[in-house]
């Protein structure tokens, strides 16, 4: 397969392209294009999160399911949306806890967080691909082993990280992190059916940023302008 991806991540990956369940899951992928079926997010930004954050420069995960499935929505980063697109209610709850746990945090007007990723944040689905107003359709066609790669990856070569874990099936990744490694901050997941049943109150930014910082990293910046 010919891949364009961002080269310390290539490095990390590339024989995960020639593997069976990979090859199946181009073929998969043609099949929906060849139906007239669309996907989200487009071609170009399926390996966003790779892209924005290369590997030595991942500091903060945050793992999501798979991506949002409305029109313009989705362009490759968990939790994120494209300017112009109404703010999703789990964002919306995440910018309400960093509020109260980042001092000075301003709620922004727009949902695209590409400037996290840029800074050491990889905001990785599990599922990188979904039809069009379908949740969770392209779940179990590979993708899930590809992530799980990726989480593996930085795991065993990298030091130091930390997972932000929200929600069940986040947290079933952990058997995948090295804890004598690295930390997990395990939450609920800021859904609406769940954000008050422990993801607000769990200051898990100002908590990471700490983190880092006693390992004399610097901390994120959280301000989405």
């Amino acid at each position: 397969m010919s891949i364009t991806l961002e080269k310390s991540w290539l490095k990390e990956l590339d024989t995960e392209f020639e593997k069976s369940y990979m090859k199946d899951l181009k073929s998969f992928l043609q099949q929906e294009k060849q139906q007239g079926i669309t996907v989200y997010p487009k071609g170009s930004d399926v390996f966003n999160a790779l892209d924005h954050t290369p590997f030595d420069k991942v500091k903060v995960v945050i793992l999501g399911q798979d991506p949002y499935h409305g029109q313009g929505q989705a362009h490759g980063l968990s939790f994120s949306v494209q300017k112009g697109i109404t703010v999703p209610p789990s964002l919306k709850n995440i910018y309400k806890e960093l509020a109260t746990d980042i001092e000075g945090f301003s709620i922004p007007t727009h949902g695209n967080l590409t400037k996290w990723a840029d800074e050491g944040v990889l905001l990785l689905n599990a599922t990188l691909t979904v039809r069009a107003h379908e949740a969770g359709s392209h779940q179990k066609k590979g993708w899930e082993i590809f992530t799980d790669k990726i989480i593996s990856q930085l795991s065993e070569q990298r030091q130091g990280i930390v997972f932000l874990l929200w929600g069940r099936y986040a947290q079933n990744k952990s058997s995948l992190i090295d804890q004598t490694k690295h930390t997990i901050l395990a939450a609920a997941h800021p859904s609406p059916f769940s954000a008050y049943n422990g993801f607000l109150g769990c200051r898990h930014f100002s908590k990471a940023n700490a983190i880092l910082e006693e390992q004399g990293l610097s901390p994120i910046d959280w301000q989405i302008i």
